[in-house]
C-alpha cells in the first residue's frame, strides 16, 4: 500500500517550523547530488526521505568492496555495479514521492552547465579537488547555491556557498576559503577515513539543504564549519566574498578541471588480475607498489609512495616488464604514466582495479 504524503512525513510536518507549507517547499525542490560515495549516498537517501521532489544522482564510479565500511547503503552483492544506479534503486523503494534521475559519467567542464539546468541546489559529495572547484565555479557563474562537504582523516568541513543575500549579492564561495587548488592533499584511499566522520558530515550537508529549501534556521553562509571527530570540537572560519563572478569567469575559461582519477585509462597499459596471477612467478616481471602500508597478496620488488614517485629511484631494466599496483588502480595508473613518459619504450602495466580486484 502506498502511503500518503501526510503519513510518510508526519513526524516532519508536525514540526511547527516546517508544517505542510515547508513540506510543500521540499516537494517542489530539485537537488543535484554529485558523487554517490561516502558523502553523496547518505545525502541522497536523507534528502529523498525528507520529501525532496526531484534528485539527480551523478557518479561515474562502480562499487568497490573497500567502499562498504562507510557507504552503508550498498551491499556485498552490489560490488562492481554502478553506484548511481544502485543508489537510485535503494531510494525508489523508500521515497515514492521523489523523482530520480541518474547520470553514470564523471562531471566535466563539458557537461556541468547541462547538469545545472532546472536545479535549485547543488550538493558536493565528491572526494575530487578538481571536481569540487569545477562545481564551485560553475555554481557561481550560474548563480546556484552549493552545499559543500569534504573530509580529511578525522576532520570534516561543511559550508553553504554562493547563496543570494537580501541585498542581491552572493555569499562567499569555495575560492574565498581556499583560493587555489591544493596539489598535495591525499584522497581517502591514501589517507584513510573513519566511517563515523563521513556520516556526520553527510547529515550536516543534508541539514544545510533542508534549511535552504524551507527557509528555517541559519545556513552556514559566509563561514566554513570545521569539525574534529576525535576531540568532538568544532570551529567556524569566517569568510569574506572576494572572488566575484567576473574573477571566476576568467578562471573558468583557463582551467580544465581534469581529474586523473576520472580520466579514461589507456587499455594498452593494463594487466588484469587474472593475467598477473598467471605470471606472478615470472622473473621478467617487476612489481612496484605506489602506496605505503598497502596490504598485498603478493611480494613486490619495490615500494615508492605516489607523492614522492621518482623514476630515478627505479633501477630500470628494459628487458623487464614493470607492473604498478595500488588499492584501486588509480594512483598506480599515474605512476604508469610517469614511467612511460620517461621511458616510452619500456613495458609498463597498471594492475586494473588495483589490489581490490585481485582475488
Amino acid at each position: 500500500m502506498k502511503p500518503t504524503k501526510n503519513q510518510l512525513y508526519k513526524r516532519q510536518i508536525t514540526l511547527s517550523e516546517i508544517g505542510e507549507v515547508g513540506q510543500s517547499k521540499l516537494q517542489n525542490a530539485s537537488v543535484l547530488v554529485v558523487g554517490c560515495g561516502g558523502l553523496g549516498s547518505p545525502i541522497a537517501v536523507y534528502l529523498a526521505s525528507s520529501g525532496v521532489g526531484k534528485i539527480h544522482l551523478v557518479d561515474f564510479d562502480t562499487i568497490d568492496v573497500t567502499n562498504l565500511h562507510r557507504q552503508v547503503f550498498y551491499a556485498l552483492k552490489d560490488v562492481g555495479k554502478p553506484k548511481a544506479e544502485v543508489l537510485c534503486e535503494f531510494i525508489q523503494q523508500r521515497a515514492p514521492f521523489t523523482t530520480l534521475e541518474v547520470t553514470n559519467k564523471a562531471v566535466s567542464k563539458d557537461n556541468i552547465f547541462e547538469l545545472l539546468e532546472n536545479i535549485d541546489i547543488v550538493v558536493d559529495g565528491t572526494d575530487s579537488l578538481p571536481t569540487k572547484y569545477l562545481l564551485n565555479d560553475a555554481c557561481v557563474l550560474k548563480q546556484k547555491p552549493l552545499v559543500y562537504g569534504s573530509l580529511y582523516k578525522f576532520d570534516g568541513y561543511v559550508a553553504t556557498f554562493n547563496v543570494k543575500q537580501q541585498d542581491g549579492t552572493f555569499s562567499a564561495n569555495l575560492r574565498d576559503a581556499f583560493p587555489e587548488m591544493a596539489t598535495d592533499i591525499p584522497n581517502c584511499e591514501e589517507a584513510g577515513t573513519l566511517n563515523a566522520i563521513v556520516g556526520l558530515i553527510a547529515t550536516a550537508q543534508v541539514n544545510e539543504v533542508l534549511k535552504l529549501i524551507t527557509g528555517v534556521g541559519k545556513p552556514l553562509r559566509n563561514e566554513l564549519l570545521i569539525y574534529n571527530s576525535l576531540q568532538n570540537t568544532q570551529l567556524k572560519m569566517k569568510l569574506n566574498s572576494v572572488f566575484t563572478k567576473d574573477k571566476i569567469n576568467k578562471i573558468f575559461e583557463e582551467q580544465t578541471y581534469v581529474d586523473a582519477d576520472c580520466a579514461i585509462q589507456n587499455p594498452d597499459w593494463q594487466i588484469s588480475s587474472k593475467e598477473l596471477r598467471e605470471n606472478i612467478d615470472n622473473k621478467d616481471i617487476k612489481i612496484i607498489a605506489v602506496l605505503n602500508n598497502l596490504k598485498l597478496p603478493f611480494k613486490v620488488h619495490q615500494t615508492i609512495d605516489i607523492h614522492k614517485f621518482d623514476v630515478e629511484k627505479i633501477n630500470v631494466d628494459v628487458s623487464k616488464t614493470y607492473v604498478m599496483v595500488c588499492q584501486r588502480g588509480l594512483n598506480s595508473y599515474k605512476a604508469t604514466e610517469i614511467l612511460k613518459d620517461k621511458y616510452p619504450n619500456l613495458k609498463v602495466l597498471n594492475l586494473t582495479g588495483g589490489i581490490s580486484s585481485y582475488k
